[in-house]
């Protein structure tokens, strides 16, 4: 959770901070902060709220590994090209990610459930060229190839399942045996899923984490994995940890399309692709969950 709250660091800076941040921020947008609160953060960052002398603060995300400039580049993709509300962007390097700081805290209500459906369904409504992307992204910290592609389960199979299934082998948190279920069950399919009416663009991480709520309201989603794919993808994703509900579902219909079956045929195999996710960065009761889904659809 990017942009959560944390308790207050003790002392002065710079010394809380890594030694490198205060220089890095500084070069970014001409100041130096003059105190920071640790912010829960993901698997790639650390994450502060900074705060400076005129008053104004910043959220700051420092990943001395890089990645950062890839999540700038999406969040400022879905800004010029949707309407999906994000945090504006004050700075940005490989390593430092500096936002906007948006106060937030606590769950979506029922109504914030609706407005996010009227949200990611303007999202869905964009639509793209082919399947994929400009570029590779990331998921977290881990590469995400979006060749563009002229069938969505041919790029499902090879760019989703495939390839994250054989990051999660080599990690060895997939045993093989589970790896070779999910070949077979690549090879099947288009038993079980059909070709959407266009390519759409998603957010690509749409969980609960991602969503920053205010006063029970959608306030910006953080955290992008964008590209164009179908939207049963990101609804599935939606479910996973309990993000969104019967209210979110209700008013999605009304506003997009959601053919029969989603929920009872086609959710849990598009929920592989997060499941061999947290299996490569997470392992254990993943991996688990990988094979239960496998064995429902060999």
């Amino acid at each position: 959770r990017v942009m959560a709250r944390g308790p207050e660091l003790p002392g002065e800076l710079p010394g809380e901070l890594p030694g490198e941040l205060p220089g890095e921020v500084a070069r970014l947008c001409g100041r130096r902060p003059a105190r920071a609160q640790a912010l829960a953060g993901g698997c790639i960052a650390q994450v502060f709220k900074l705060a400076f002398e005129s008053g104004a603060a910043l959220a700051a995300k420092w990943s001395p590994g890089g990645g950062l400039t890839c999540e700038a580049e999406m969040l400022r993709y879905l800004a010029r090209e949707s309407e999906l509300p994000v945090p504006r962007i004050e700075g940005a390097s490989d390593r430092l990610l500096l936002l906007e700081y948006l106060e937030h805290g606590g769950p979506l209500d029922g109504a914030g459930e609706e407005a996010a459906a009227d949200q990611i369904a303007a999202l869905h409504a964009r639509k793209g060229p082919a399947f994929g992307f400009d570029t590779d992204t990331l998921i977290g910290p881990l590469p995400q190839p979006n060749p563009w592609s002229e069938t969505w389960v041919a790029f499902f199979r090879d760019h989703r399942l495939l390839y994250m299934g054989n990051l999660a082998r080599q990690s060895g948190n997939l045993p093989p045996k589970t790896y070779g279920q999910l070949e077979k069950l690549a090879a099947r399919l288009e038993d079980f899923l059909a070709e959407p009416q266009a390519p759409a663009l998603l957010h690509g991480d749409l969980w609960g984490g991602n969503i920053l709520a205010r006063g029970g309201k959608p306030l910006a989603y953080i955290d992008p994995a964008i590209y164009y794919g179908h939207p049963e993808i990101e609804l599935a994703f939606a479910t996973l940890f309990g993000t969104l509900g019967e209210r979110f579902f209700a008013r999605y219909r009304e506003r997009a399309q959601l053919a029969p079956g989603f929920f009872e045929e086609r959710r849990d195999l598009y929920n592989l692709y997060p499941l061999l996710v947290h299996s490569t960065l997470f392992g254990g009761s993943y991996a688990h969950g990988v094979a239960r889904t496998l064995a429902r659809y060999l």
